[in-house]
Order: C-alpha cells, then structure tokens, then sequence
C-alpha cells in the first residue's frame, strides 16, 4: 500500500515494531535454553520446540525438565529459602525494586519476544502487560518494605511451587513470583510449555539483579513438570493459573500434604449491557473486554447479556465496529487481534463454535485471514438461551455469545447461571443501579463501566469452579505468609467407653439433630450412648447420616435473608446469643465437666461468651478498603459472607470450639452446618436451645451430631456448601480436600494440629478472612 493509497482510503497502513533485538537475544542463546535452577543455567538436555504463533516458525529450543530437575530446583529453593527470609523487608524491597528496574530498562525487548512466543498483538504487550509487570514488582517491593512493621505476626510458608498459563505468560510470573518472594519464600516456576521465553528472560535479569541464587527457579516443560511441582514432598505451596480441569486434578493431589493451595481457573463472565447505558462506550469497553489477546482471557466478557430494548441496536453497532477489526501480524503496531497461541488451540475453538452452529446465529468479522499462523476471525453468536453449550462453556478464543434480558433480576439470574464465578461487567449511566447489581453477581471481581482493569493494589481471582485465593493487594500477600509459631500435633480424644455397670441416675434423654431451626430426628434412627468418666449415662445424640445433611444443606442454603441483614442485626443477635448463654453459664458448665471429667467447665463458658461477644464487635467493624489504583476513580475491596460452611468442630473444647467456629461464620453473613465435637456432642445439643431463644433465623446455624468420617465425604463433595472448616480431631484434613474437588470449594483443614481454642490465636482476622471472600469493584468516574 502507497502513501497515496493510504490518504485516499484512509485505511490504515502497516507499522511493523522490529524484531531485530529479539532475535539477537535468541541467537545469543544459540536458540537452545536449559534450565535455570540456583542461579545457573543447566545445559540443554531434551527439548521441544517454542514456536511464534504469527507465523509457526520455530523460535527456540527450550529443554523439557524431568523429576530429577525439579528435585535439584526444589533443593536449591530449600537452601535459599531461610537466609532469604532472614533478610530484612528493606533488603528484599531492593531486590525486588532492581527487578522492577531491570524490567523497564529491558521492556522493549520483554514486549517483542512477549508478541513473537504469544501471539498477542505487540500493542497489547507493551502497552499493558510490560508495564503490568514492572508495577508488581515495584508494588510488592514496598510491600517487602512494610512487612516488618505491618505484619509482624506472619511469616513465609517456605517454597512456593509455581504453575502459570501461557495467555499472560510474563504478566503471571509476575503475579505469582512478586509476591512470594517478597514475604520471603523463594519459588520453583514452570512457564507454560507453548511460551516459556519471556521467563527465561527474566531468568536472566535475576542474574542483573543480584537475586541470591536458589531465591528463583525456572524449571520448562510439559505437564509432567508440573505434575512433578505438585507432588514434590519438599513444597510448602502451589499457586496455579490455568483450566479448571487441571485446577480440580491439582486440588486433589495436594489433598492432605499440608501444602498450601490457591487457584486461579477458567470462567464465562457475563457482560451486562442496561438500556441506558452509553452504547458507544459499552462496545469499545466490548472490544477490549473479548477480543483483548484474541479472547484468550480467562475473565474474558465473553457472555454479552445486554438489555432486550436495546438488543437490536446494540448488536448492529457492534457488528460494524467487528468490521473496522484488523486481524493480521502480531507485530504490526495497527494491529488489534493476533493470532491464537497454537493449532491445538485453534483447533479447539473452531470445534466449539462447529458443536453449537445449531443455536444462536454467527456473524464473523468479514476479513482476510494470514495464510500463515493461527488465526481466527472475531465472531459474535446471537440468540442464544442461557443454557445453551456455547453460554455455558469457556471458549478461550475470540468468540462472543449473546443473550438477552428485561429487568435487572433477570439479568442477574441470567449472569449467576454458570459453574464459574471470576469476573462480570456492567454498563449503566445509572450509577444507583449499577452498585444494586454488582454485588449481586457471583463473581471475584466486578468492573462498572470499564473492563478489564487490573492493578497490583486491588486483589484478583474468583468464586465457584473459577478457583479460590487472590492475587495481589494485602489479601494476595497473605497468601504467601501462615502465622508465626510452631505447630504441636494434635491428640485425639475417644469418647468413654460404656461402663461393666451402667450408673442411671436421671430420667432417659435422647438429644436430637438441629435443622432449619427445628429438632429433628437422624433419618437412620440410629443413636449412641454418651457416657460420663465415672460410668454415669449423660443421655443419647443422635448419629447423621447422609439425608441428615443434605436437609441441614438445604436448610442453610435456604435461608439467604441472613446475608442481606446488616452488619448491626447480626451483631446484635450474637450479643442475644452471649446473653442467653451467660444466663445458663453453670448449667452449661456441669454438662462439660462431667463429659470430660474435667473442671474447666466454667472457664470455657465464660471464653465462649467472651468470643460470642467479640464477633459481635467485629459483625461490623471486619471493612474493606479502597484501592489506590491508577484509576481515576476506585476500586473497592469488600468482604462478601462465602456462603454456606460446613465446620467440623473440635474435640478439646465442645461448647469454645464450636462457637469459635460458628460465630465469625454468622457475624459475616454466612449459614453453618456444624457437626459437633464427636466424644462430646451433648454440649453442642444444648447449645441449640439458646440458639432458639435468640433470634438466630431459621436455617442460619444446624447441628448435626455423629461420627466425622462418615460426614465428611457427604459434606466436603456436596455441591451446595462452599467451604469446609475441618477443625475436627478426627483424621479427616485429607479426605475433605479431595471431596471438595467436586466444586473446587474452599477448605481450611487443621492436618491433625492441634490448636489452644482459649488463646488470642483462635479468633479475630484468621477466621473472619476464612468467613469471608474480597470482591473488588472498579467505579471509574467523569465523563
């Protein structure tokens, strides 16, 4: 194309970024890369080849690490890891801040080899993710610098096993490593096998930086590397970014190591589109929100819900913008959609689109396709029912599908009508509408009237089968840091054994189930005897079954009123329940003490009432905050009740230790189901009376009463629960992680320690960041 033509159509012409330095790193590598494991590159062993999806030529040869090189990275991560830690925040933040440093002076170069081993227009590269990048170092480098005098009570888990995508291959690293190792954990990373150059770039600047070695580890390959990651006896975390198959294969092998888990998986977010909304602006908020990496985007707008008023309209105006798309070289700056990151990828995505022809109708943006590389036109699916396979399933490519609504609770309905739950985006001119709906929508992060927004300071990640855990902000950097202090193992406690003569001194009492804020009867009809030290028969509870939490499940899953109530109701009904207890303290101090043959029966009513009382405090004073973001606007961090937990109580302390569970549960807003300490479950039968004199709605709190092993694979694997807490001195840690697989619920599971339920360490943030999820909402402003 002249420069005539160009002024005479107005097209635009071709602004090719050179690839020049790219390829002279390449070459200077000899296009061969080992591994890099305790500061030195390994010799290239077997390898395969790293291709740049432009055009399919072969970039490199990057080695296939084995177990025997994750082993040697591990190891090398385990000698650097305590002197790492033992360095002051300050010294870590200057590593750290030579990184973010080294990754400016280097961004041209990271962005090039980004687009050649990606395919992501070079735009999008150095426009955003470089930039992204070098932010998270320089975010979390302060971060480093404050952990001393912010977190004092908090140290590093120890080695963090690191499994990234290949859709942001540079911009995960950084996500996951910045923060690790700014706690002072040190990191075993596997890049994703179709683009593991821009790691190993970095890899190099570790070496600018003056990174001890051992601190940082790049180990390639396929699957197997991190199948080996995962299984390494020697990690203490895995932070994975990747499908939500693979996500629910990592949930289950890690189930009962004792590591430490976040996932960061697929989802379907919906893109809401109000009648009032700025057209114009929700299409090219559309553009960026689909066919941004060419779809690839795991929090993606690729489910457009738009209003039926303006459907017509709205899907006109955005076929023409489709037609104004330009699809070509990645590393052409006019460029907005690349190419998709290989065949097999491509391949995917054209079955999909094939599979659902039958519904919907496709209009693909009417453009030439590259005769080399991977490419797939934008396209745009209409008419499609919210239940339809391509509204329900994650394309991971530069497909939209397209549904409609009438009013703002069906629009609701509408989004929440998926297994996943990362991200949403709403657009409305009506701000009040706009904040009555976001926090309605099932999902991690919520952005109104822009999309796509992403910073180091606001937490990002997901609900339901999109994962659990966050990136970035304090609630990420919590994630790579457990409470100081050496853990004891916990000694299980058997109930007492019926006596040669059994000693009944009072009238016959049989103890029922709690459910939906009746008692029930166990659907088995089964019970067992509770028995005094001393042989004296306490009365009988009742063993659960399966049908007996599914009833409690529901039961709690029905009684949605309670995370609507303010903060105040529920403080108030927990001070009720102080009350109530304080009112029957001696009472409930002989049940204990003659259970356990103990007499710190009083004590452990006074604590109770104590905790009761201080999550009644904390009901509305546990707020979020508003992010600095570089947003002319915010970005708010809530915390949102996690909906209904099931909680298996200790053993140590019957009444202490299910109220330290229940009551940070309620106070946030969330439903229990509570399976009371097995040896001693009359205290938790008793407690329900003062439940039923307090206020506490129907369904909000059930107890169940039975062996833990037979309800925890039942409670774990149901799908209505969304989070386990296995406090249990019963040996179930492993089997609740793997149930939980089933909807990649979260857990959090005492892997048989033990714990001092009267201490300081047993209530306040702990728990109530276990009771609760961050959604983080982004509310740009001005016009």
């Amino acid at each position: 194309m002249t420069v005539k033509d160009i002024l005479e159509t107005m097209d635009w012409g071709p602004a090719p970024e050179s690839d020049t330095e790219a390829q002279g790193w390449l070459e200077k590598h000899g296009r061969r890369f080992g591994l890099f494991i305790d500061g030195h590159w390994t010799e290239p062993g077997e390898t395969f080849e790293s291709r740049n999806p432009g055009n399919g030529e072969v970039l490199a040869h990057v080695t296939q690490a084995g177990a025997d090189e994750v082993d040697a990275a591990v190891r090398a991560a385990r000698r650097a890891q305590p002197k790492w830690a033992k360095l002051s925040g300050h010294q870590r933040a200057r590593h750290l801040y030579a990184l973010a440093r080294l990754v400016q002076k280097h961004a041209r170069l990271f962005s090039v080899l980004e687009t050649l081993d990606n395919g992501k227009p070079i735009r999008e590269s150095r426009d955003i993710d470089v930039p992204l990048v070098a932010r998270h170092f320089y975010y979390h480098a302060g971060m480093a610098q404050l952990q001393d005098a912010e977190l004092p009570d908090r140290e590093a888990l120890g080695v963090a096993g690191q499994i990234i995508p290949w859709n942001f291959p540079l911009l995960m690293l950084a996500w996951k490593v910045a923060p690790a190792i700014a706690m002072g954990n040190t990191v075993v990373l596997k890049p994703a096998e179709y683009t593991s150059l821009t790691a190993l770039l970095f890899a190099e600047i570790c070496t600018e930086a003056g990174l001890p070695r051992g601190v940082v580890n790049i180990v390639t390959g396929d699957g197997r590397v991190g199948e080996a990651i995962t299984a390494h006896e020697n990690i203490d975390k895995i932070a994975f970014t990747g499908s939500t198959e693979v996500g629910r294969i990592i949930r289950k092998a890690t189930a009962g190591t004792g590591k430490s888990l976040t996932l960061e998986l697929g989802g379907k977010s919906p893109y809401i589109v109000f009648d009032d909304a700025d057209i114009d602006s929700a299409i090219e908020g559309l553009v960026d929100a689909i066919w941004f990496n060419q779809g690839q985007v795991c929090c993606a707008g690729s489910r457009l819900v738009v209003q039926e008023g303006i459907a017509e309209r709205f899907h006109a105006k955005l076929k023409a913008r489709m037609a104004k798309l330009r699809i070509g070289d990645p590393l052409d700056k006019s460029i907005d959609v690349g190419a998709l990151v290989d065949r097999v990828q491509l391949d995917r995505v054209q079955h999909l689109v094939d599979e659902g022809k039958g519904a919907g109708e496709i209009y693909q943006t009417p453009c030439t396709l590259p005769n080399r590389g991977f490419y797939y036109p934008p396209t745009l699916i209409t008419g499609l029912s919210p239940s339809d396979t391509l509204m329900q399933e994650e394309i991971f490519g530069p497909v939209l599908v397209s549904t409609t609504f009438r009013t703002p609770a069906e629009a609701v309905e509408i989004a929440n009508n998926t297994r996943y739950g990362l991200a949403a985006t709403l657009w409305s001119e009506n701000i009040n509408l706009a904040l009555d709906v976001a926090p309605k929508l099932a999902a991690g992060v919520v952005w109104i009237n822009t999309t796509n927004a992403f910073d180091a300071a606001a937490g990002f990640g997901g609900v339901r089968e999109s994962g659990f855990g966050r990136e970035g902000g304090w609630e990420g950097l919590l994630a790579y840091t457990r409470p100081k202090g050496k853990t004891r193992p916990l000694t299980p406690i058997t109930a007492f054994p019926a006596p040669a003569q059994a000693k009944v001194d009072e009238l016959d009492r049989t103890a029922k189930l709690y459910i939906g804020g009746k008692q029930a009867r166990p659907d088995g009809g089964y019970t067992r005897a509770i028995w005094s030290p001393k042989g004296a028969l306490l009365g009988h509870a009742g063993l659960a079954n399966r049908k007996d939490a599914r009833n409690a499940v529901e039961a709690a899953r029905a009684a949605t009123g309670w995370a609507k109530a303010s903060a105040h109701l529920r403080a108030q009904v927990l001070y009720y329940i102080g009350e109530n207890l304080a009112a029957r303290a001696d009472e409930f101090a002989k049940r204990i003490d003659l259970m356990t043959g103990k007499r710190g029966g009083a004590a452990e009513v006074e604590k109770s009432v104590e905790r009761l009382f201080s999550y009644a405090a904390w009901a509305d004073k546990f707020d979020g905050a508003a992010k600095p973001v570089p947003l002319r606007g915010t970005a708010l961090a809530t915390h949102e009740p996690v909906g209904v937990i099931a909680a298996f109580c200790p053993d140590e302390a019957p009444l202490l230790g299910l109220v330290s569970l229940m009551a940070p549960a309620i106070a946030m807003g969330n439903r229990v189901v509570l399976a009371a300490s097995q040896p001693f479950p009359l205290a938790a039968t008793d407690f329900y009376q003062v439940l039923d004199t307090s206020d506490v709605p129907p369904g909000v709190v059930n107890i169940l009463t039975g062996f833990h092993n037979d309800l925890a694979g039942t409670l774990a694997g149901h799908l209505d629960v969304d989070a386990v807490w296995a406090q249990s001195g019963a040996d179930i840690s492993a089997l609740v992680e793997h149930e939980s697989a089933g909807n990649l619920k979260r857990t959090w599971v005492n892997n048989a320690a033990a714990r001092d339920w009267f201490n300081a360490e047993s209530e306040g943030r702990e728990f109530l960041r276990h009771a609760t999820e961050v959604k983080t909402t982004w509310i740009p402003w001005g016009e």
